[in-house]
């Protein structure tokens, strides 16, 4: 029974006063207090304090209120390294809210279609103090529909770590603020009006359907996305490929009656604009009770291996996890959640979570963090020499971010590694930080980002960047890459310091000599050298009879050192970039 307004509105500004005290220490650990005792209103006791899940009989202002009050928080310079974490859950329903979204704060919607949850209002994800977007990270929404006022734009300014999956706009959507902005990802999405890409830097789109697109800086790419504009590359930024070869989407959440379901949509070859229009998406189910939940504060790596040994697929809800020996997926099938950018930190030099060479695991929604404790990896899919066949259930990851520094020293060798055949990933960030905590050339030391030793490895929206050597490696045959954002390491010390066997610097994407067949489409690779007047032979490096398969290549000489300069994009062709000729570009 729903009770009195103005009992509710007293108890909830009492707390939220509270709320507001027990969050001026951005590096407490505290749990946000609950709000109304034990009532349910906004929390559901399996999945944490962390978790607001609201439904359409609430009052609005007090939703408004809640997250007008964490996005104030979460929105702060400050708060780009804090350890606080929130998801916001809605029910099937109409909501009149415009939903504010800061670091580290994800909204979903519940429904079976993004049709079944409806926003009268917003989601908005503004700049700092310049309007600047570029460490816009961290933040995502999905399953949702948005009805913008008069229809209006919706601000989504953001860069990396900012997806925004299974969403339908009606109206416009902007992707930056008041200034720059650096990438960013949409997927499985409906945009009724304009997407207004501004001075997006780069940006990649998949499987979704827009009215139109305008704007966009030096390297934007569509896969089967309806109504795209022309590509006429290199005289625009735009890469289009007509259809999606191979991908199933992400899993999604859906609540009824009977509780939450997570719906795993089904594999599709080349697919064209979004999967849930016609509500015949095919989809397997899992039951919440399948799952085991993590919680912040309970679980550590004893009590997540325990479940997984016992079969549960495992979801995290939002907080930070240490973890001291590795995770051990090894059943087929398995399926590992994130919400709320639930992240896992290396504490012991340990790889954080190793996948074994089987079929069908799903990885989605998790931040993994290099601990002080330097680590051979973080991730790691298959075991070395894996040579099993999966194009039948292959294993996919969605939205996986990665980080050396930022929130503290870190350091590993590589970030992920992959080594089974037939994974696919769509959408990472491999950084190592160029600011924040723990940040040097001898502090966050990581020499790669990504490895890939599997065959027949598929990535849409590869954001890698800072790494001390190679950002890619690519050591298996048949791969494919669709979109690649690079920046090279801003803080090599010196010449000497950053270079090998003769070559200035290291190329940002090395596929190895070995490999026989590889394409890639849309790369885009920048360096910043502000410590030292850095010399980079090439940013691209392949075996030679694989050049005319590296599609739609731009270098950009963003800032730093006036004498640093790039001196070709692919193993010495392409004109270089320096600070006369900023840009570069290949076809």
């Amino acid at each position: 029974m729903v009770m009195k307004i103005n009992f509710k509105l007293i108890l909830f500004y009492g707390l939220l006063l509270l709320l507001v005290q027990s969050s001026s220490s951005q590096n407490s650990k505290a749990p946000v207090p609950k709000l109304f005792g034990d009532s349910k209103k906004f929390h559901i006791s399996s999945l944490g304090e962390n978790v607001f899940l609201f439904d359409p009989g609430m009052d609005m202002r007090m939703i408004q209120t809640l997250i007008d009050t964490l996005y104030n928080i979460q929105h702060e310079r400050k708060s780009e390294f804090t350890t606080k974490r929130y998801a916001f859950l809605f029910k099937p329903g109409s909501y009149h809210l415009d939903i504010k979204l800061g670091y580290y704060m994800e909204a979903i919607g519940l429904g079976a279609s993004p049709h079944e949850v409806v926003i009268n209002g917003a989601v908005i994800s503004r700049g700092l103090k310049n309007g600047n977007v570029t460490t816009n990270f961290w933040r995502s929404f999905e399953n949702l529909t948005i009805i913008p006022p008069n229809d209006s734009s919706i601000i989504w300014g953001v860069s990396q770590a900012s997806p925004a999956r299974r969403v339908h706009i009606k109206g416009n959507i902007q992707l930056h603020d008041k200034g720059w902005a650096s990438g960013g990802f949409l997927a499985d999405s409906k945009i009724d009006g304009t997407v207004l890409a501004g001075p997006q830097q780069q940006w990649f789109s998949r499987n979704s359907d827009i009215g139109s697109w305008d704007g966009g800086q030096w390297n934007i790419m569509f896969v089967g996305v309806k109504n795209a504009p022309t590509d006429q590359w290199p005289a625009n930024p735009y890469t289009v490929i007509k259809e999606t070869p191979f991908i199933r989407e992400k899993p999604y959440w859906v609540y009824n009656k009977t509780g939450f379901t997570i719906c795993i949509p089904k594999l599709k070859n080349n697919s064209l604009g979004v999967s849930w229009l016609d509500k015949t998406e095919p989809v397997n189910k899992k039951s919440l009770n399948s799952f085991y939940i993590v919680k912040q504060g309970i679980d550590n790596s004893e009590s997540i291996n325990a479940a997984l040994i016992a079969g549960k697929s495992l979801l995290f809800t939002p907080g930070i996890y240490s973890i001291d020996k590795s995770l051990q997926v090894t059943r087929p099938g398995t399926v590992i959640m994130g919400i709320g950018m639930a992240t896992l930190v290396a504490t012991k030099g340990n790889t954080i979570m190793e996948i074994s060479d089987v079929d069908g695991v799903t990885i989605s929604g998790l931040i993994f963090d290099a601990g002080k404790i330097s680590s051979k990896t973080l991730l790691q899919v298959g075991e070395p020499n894996s040579n099993r066949n999966h194009i039948k259930q292959p294993s996919f990851l969605f939205d996986v971010f990665f980080r050396v520094g930022g929130p503290a020293e870190g350091s590993a060798s590589s970030c992920l590694i992959i080594n089974s055949n037939q994974v696919c990933v769509d959408h990472i960030w491999l950084w190592r930080a160029d600011h924040g905590n723990g940040v040097g050339w001898d502090k966050n030391v990581a020499a790669n980002g990504l490895i890939v030793n599997g065959n027949q490895v598929l990535i849409y929206g590869l954001f890698n960047e800072h790494f001390q050597e190679y950002q890619t490696i690519w050591n298996g045959n048949k791969g494919r890459l669709y979109f690649y954002q690079s920046e090279l390491p801003y803080d090599p010390p010196s010449v000497d310091s950053w270079n090998h066997d003769g070559i200035g610097g290291y190329a940002s994407y090395k596929v190895s000599d070995k490999v026989i067949n590889h394409e890639a489409w849309g790369l885009g690779i920048y360096c910043v050298f502000y410590a030292a007047p850095i010399i980079v032979t090439n940013t691209i490096e392949t075996p030679q009879k694989i050049e005319k398969d590296i599609h739609h290549k731009i270098i950009f000489w963003l800032n730093g050192i006036k004498e640093s300069k790039i001196l070709s994009i692919i193993n010495g062709k392409g004109d270089g970039a320096d600070i006369s000729k900023r840009k570069s570009i290949m076809d």
